[in-house]
């Protein structure tokens, strides 16, 4: 299928299989990084899975400015990439 949807979201996996991946290294110990610092700021629990949830809301807030393609790509490699390290 050759619609919007599916480019967009072929965007996504490319990116975070790819660019992202060689630019960041492993997404499970770069969330863990991010989960630990935002814990020790917060003082209070945060998971690698919220950090990607956090994450895609602040594209969805983005969003709420107009249309992004950038942060809707992203924000659909957040969610998945959060789905991944919550398992």
């Amino acid at each position: 299928m050759d619609n919007e949807r599916t480019k967009l979201l072929a965007e996504s996996i490319d990116l975070m299989n790819g660019q992202r991946a060689s630019d960041y290294g492993d997404a499970r110990e770069s969330f863990q990084a991010v989960a630990g610092m935002w814990s020790a700021y917060l003082a209070h629990a945060v998971s690698p899975a919220d950090v990607c949830h956090m994450m895609a809301l602040l594209k969805i807030a983005r969003l709420r400015r107009g249309k992004h393609r950038d942060s809707s790509a992203d924000g659909a490699a957040y969610l998945a990439l959060g789905f991944e390290v919550d398992t």
